[in-house]
């Protein structure tokens, strides 16, 4: 039997939130899990209908919910997911412009390369995770993953996976951190920044 009702508490980091009824009735709680892969996420407030189920305690619960016709569908495609890729691109350009120029050592966008693989995953591993109630990847470290120069990949997967792209605190942070990652890299293509480039390349070498 289907259920209508409005999603009146939403807890975005946790990945749930509680519906009250149309008809009234206690809230019922509702987990990320219980909507459509690929649907856009929740963000409070909006209208749903739901089939009730139990947990293992007798407890109620929200199954099988969707949006009441207001929202779509999230496809894996759209504006934010082409501004990352365009942001991201440019910036390994300009990496790689600064390595042909001999302004940088070629192990720094190699480097950039390998965090943002591991923040990309951090922030999928993150999502299902979310998605299925299991332990989850403390913001922490995300954002020290976006410090140490992961950003680039945090930000494709923000906008690819639709993950952590609505937490105006987390997402200023981000853009924070991400700042002062570049403003260290800028430092790189100064004297004392070249010479500690050079010596970082002799051990790696």
């Amino acid at each position: 039997m289907r259920h209508n009702g409005r999603l009146t508490t939403w807890h975005e980091a946790r990945g749930y939130g509680f519906i009250t009824p149309s008809g009234g009735g206690a809230p019922v709680f509702v987990h990320i899990s219980a909507f459509p892969r690929g649907h856009a996420r929740p963000v409070g407030r909006e209208f749903v209908i739901y089939e009730l189920a139990t947990d293992g305690k007798g407890r109620s619960r929200a199954v099988r919910a969707a949006f009441a016709g207001a929202r779509k569908p999230a496809g894996p495609a759209g504006k934010g997911v082409r501004w990352a890729w365009a942001v991201v691109t440019l910036f390994f350009l300009l990496l790689g412009v600064a390595v042909r120029l001999g302004r940088l050592a070629a192990f720094v966008p190699a480097l950039y390369l390998a965090l943002s693989l591991v923040a990309f995953a951090a922030y999928a591993l993150d999502k299902s995770a979310a998605r299925n109630g299991r332990w989850r990847i403390p913001e922490s470290a995300l954002h020290l993953l976006g410090l140490l120069g992961g950003w680039p990949g945090a930000l494709v997967a923000q906008q690819t996976l639709r993950h952590k792209s609505r937490k105006a605190e987390f997402l200023a942070l981000f853009w924070i951190l991400a700042l002062v990652n570049c403003a260290a890299l800028g430092w790189l293509f100064s004297a004392p920044g070249a010479a500690f480039l050079r010596s970082l390349g002799r051990l790696w070498a």
